[in-house]
């Protein structure tokens, strides 16, 4: 008998299931997709059926069902907080005490009830098990790793206390034995000044990152002097008095704003060179501190493997410095880094800790590319659009690739559904659109003008594997789009004196490269090296365009616009096409033009969606 572990996270952002069958990874995406609310946090309940319907089982047959961490202790931290910063904090207090004595004090009870309609008479009290948040986040990304033995460092926001913790996974064994604790947090730390620069905590993050090459580090050693002390092994400890995330409404205080001399940017404001300098300074602000802890890792223990994990781990800026620095012969990070792979985390801590199953590492990674989400059957896309209204050719195969490759050589964006969804944030050639790298007006094009936002945000390149090195500064695999290096210097183009002077966001429309639209204003480039094995059909459009082109390198953006979840079904695909410029649509061998089009459909997409 098989046996069957469905992990779940849920009720506080990015809720999403997991299944695994003997320890294999059958299924998993986040309830974002199904519900098309970004960063949904409810009970994932499209994700579960999704999960039990791809192995073709019910939950009946499940043999554990795995939490991705454990409310009591979360409960702990929160009113130790507020009993620590007391009478502070009274109205954040007032706000989240209900919620938690309503709900998620009684989360046994609350998942009992949500899981009751598959399977009203489960054995909750013996199948239900909770694993700790930091646990979760280490499982995710040592079990699935390609390594029988390597350190395994999350950072995130916070778990129940944990903010940083290291723990050291071999063969099937896996231990946290270091933790740095609330409040005293990177990924909050990062977060203040996302707050601080404008951008919505928990989702603006990236653009942060994005933002920063546009800047100069001028506010880092002010950071390092008031806000963080550092030590030499990357251990650190925060100032509170400039932070208001531990028991206010806001991320930052009034010292804080007093400290960086103005008040915190509201979204609508139009962004200013010293927002820009933030963003590179709390960046590399963030890289000394994950290059002390790697370095120290790898110092303490010895261990030659490293595994990220946790919402931090999604800083390929950072993960791309970690590499370059050499300290370890081998580094994996989780594609699902945030909170969404806790699930997968939660079920794979419960099957090989838990019920001590045997684990085998080496060759690939055991994530299948990160293509777990929902596929579709050619007669069933067909029958999709059909209902929906939409006029399309199919093609074979060949047909298809060539003629994909043909129109991103012209220049048009390409909506391009293939295969499975991704899990995790980035997406990776299954839910795509894709333009062509050498294009020098595609960034600005595919940003404003398809997924309607800011005009900043750089695009990454896929590229064949074996082609990587002569395009980046990489000689290795990058499948999940976290590791950023630059552009090789003999495909890079001279600046001329005048374009040197240029600062901020005048740079944005300089072209970098013989590849402009995927090579970011410090030349660098978040790269994406496309496998035939995890996914042949992307391998052999870009293939067909390279053969085309002679290269071997295509924008890959995710196919939503701003603030709107990837697409997963072929609807969401159709109506995302409908409601930007998107000019070719290609699901499965469905061909889709849009001048072909009923212009009745067209749908009004820029303001369909909250922005993120």
């Amino acid at each position: 008998m098989a046996v069957y572990v469905l992990g779940i996270s849920a009720y506080y952002h990015d809720s999403a299931a997991a299944l695994l069958r003997d320890g294999e990874i059958i299924a998993a995406a986040q309830e974002e997709r199904f519900t098309r609310h970004k960063h949904d946090a409810g009970f994932p309940k499209n994700a579960v059926e999704y999960c039990l319907q791809e192995a073709g089982i019910v939950l009946g047959d499940v043999d554990y069902v795995a939490f991705y961490d454990k409310p009591f202790l979360k409960f702990e931290r929160l009113l130790e907080t507020y009993l620590a910063f007391a009478p502070k904090g009274f109205q954040s207090f007032r706000m989240a005490m209900p919620v938690w004595l309503r709900e998620k004090l009684f989360l046994k009870d609350l998942l009992r009830k949500e899981l009751q309609a598959y399977a009203r008479d489960y054995d909750w009290d013996n199948r239900l098990r909770f694993s700790e948040h930091h646990l979760s986040h280490a499982a995710s990304a040592f079990f699935p790793s390609p390594f029988e033995e390597a350190a395994v460092l999350t950072m995130d926001g916070v778990g129940e206390w944990a903010t940083t913790s290291l723990a050291i996974g071999r063969g099937n064994q896996l231990q946290v034995i270091k933790e740095i604790h609330f409040p005293h947090s990177l990924g909050l730390l990062y977060s203040a000044f996302t707050y601080y620069t404008g951008f919505k905590v928990n989702s603006g993050e990236y653009k942060v990152m994005g933002l920063a090459p546009y800047g100069e580090p001028k506010y880092a050693q002010l950071i390092m002097d008031n806000l963080i002390d550092l030590k030499p092994d990357g251990s650190f400890r925060l100032d509170q008095s400039y932070f208001n995330y531990s028991t206010g409404l806001t991320m930052t205080s009034p010292k804080f704003h007093n400290l960086f001399g103005a008040l915190p940017r509201q979204p609508k404001e139009k962004l200013e060179q010293c927002h820009m300098d933030l963003a590179a300074s709390i960046q590399a602000v963030t890289e000394e501190v994950v290059l002390r802890l790697t370095r120290s890792i790898r110092s303490e223990t010895g261990i030659a493997n490293l595994c990220l994990a946790g919402g931090v781990a999604l800083n390929c800026v950072a993960n791309g410095k970690v590499l370059r620095d050499g300290k370890f012969d081998g580094l994996w990070i989780q594609p699902a880094a945030g909170d969404a792979g806790g699930a997968l985390g939660a079920a794979l801590a419960i099957h090989h800790i838990h019920l001590s199953q045997p684990r085998e590492a080496g060759g690939q990674d055991r994530m299948r590319g990160s293509y777990l989400g929902p596929e579709f059957e050619q007669s069933e896309i067909e029958r999709r659009l059909t209902m929906t209204g939409a006029k399309f050719t199919v093609l074979d195969d060949a047909t298809l690739f060539q003629i994909g490759a043909a129109e991103l050589a012209e220049g048009k964006a390409l909506g391009w559904f293939q295969g499975r969804m991704e899990f995790g944030p980035r997406a990776l050639g299954g839910r795509s659109i894709l333009g062509d790298a050498r294009s020098r007006t595609m960034q600005s094009v595919l940003n404003l003008k398809v997924k309607y936002r800011e005009s900043f945000r750089p695009f990454a390149p896929s590229v064949l594997r074996e082609d990587v090195a002569n395009w980046f500064e990489l000689d290795g695999d990058s499948p999940y789009m976290l590791l950023v290096a630059d552009v090789v210097k003999n495909r890079r183009r001279a600046m001329t004196e005048q374009e040197l002077t240029l600062f901020g966001i005048e740079k944005l429309n300089v072209p970098r490269s013989d590849i402009p639209a995927v090579t970011h204003v410090d030349y660098s480039a978040r790269i994406q090296t496309v496998h035939a094995n995890t996914n042949p059909r992307y391998h052999a459009l870009i293939s067909a365009f390279k053969r085309l082109t002679g290269c071997p390198v295509i924008v890959n953006t995710s196919f939503n616009v701003r603030g709107e979840p990837i697409v997963c079904t072929p609807e969401d695909a159709f109506r995302c096409f409908m409601g930007t410029d998107i000019e070719v649509l290609m699901v499965g061998n469905c061909v889709l033009r849009k001048e072909a089009q009923n212009v009745a459909l067209k749908q009004d997409y820029k303001n369909a969606f909250e922005l993120d």
